[in-house]
């Protein structure tokens, strides 16, 4: 199932080698919202060759306070942590599996006037891995959301991923497109606190 699920490298607009490098352009990768472990939920993500490049294996069926964003060898790159006692929902992302000084938070928009905001990106830290502050708006549930920068530029975006020989996937695999503003590791950060909030 999963050369179906992995983009065409002619389809895609990097390589496995671009993810995460600034200056080069944009990195079409296909997230799957199932863990390769028995038993676990999480996400598999794959870049433009089809190869594995970031993972999420969360054990149990209920909702869990931490996620750990892995590279394909299993090492932990982010953790995200659930900030409890917070007004509205709010996840910290760290450094690998740091357990202080967050580089962000991710919190979810609770704003009751009409907006097509879901979610916003701090830093919580200067010099924290990047220039943050960004702003996620449209719908992560239908699969058709962007993140942009504090110059409203658009710098990673959640598509629906075509159909491929007629069959549709569904929202349990869908394209994240990130701009070479942004490092791929938080914009996969930010997916997987939007599915926590949203799904």
């Amino acid at each position: 199932m999963m050369t179906k699920v992995h983009p065409s490298a002619a389809a895609c607009c990097a390589t496995g080698e671009d993810v995460g490098r600034k200056g080069f352009g944009a990195s079409v990768l296909t997230v799957w919202r199932k863990s390769l472990l028995f038993s676990c939920r999480g996400f598999t993500v794959f870049d433009a060759e089809g190869s594995l490049l970031f993972r999420v294996d969360t054990y149990g069926s209920g909702s869990t306070g931490e996620v750990v964003l892995m590279d394909a060898a299993g090492k932990p790159l982010l953790t995200l942590r659930r900030k409890k006692l917070s007004l509205g929902e709010k996840w910290l992302v760290y450094d690998g599996e740091d357990a202080v000084g967050p580089l962000c938070s991710v919190k979810k928009h609770v704003n009751l006037s009409h907006s097509g905001a879901l979610a916003h990106v701090t830093p919580c830290r200067r010099g924290g891995g990047g220039a943050y502050g960004y702003e996620v708006e449209g719908s992560y549930a239908r699969r058709s959301c962007a993140v942009y920068d504090q110059r409203r530029r658009r710098v990673a975006e959640i598509r629906k991923k075509e159909p491929v020989g007629g069959v549709a996937f569904g929202g349990d695999v869908f394209r994240l497109v990130v701009q070479s503003d942004l490092d791929t590791r938080l914009a996969m950060a930010i997916v997987i606190a939007l599915d926590y909030m949203f799904r």
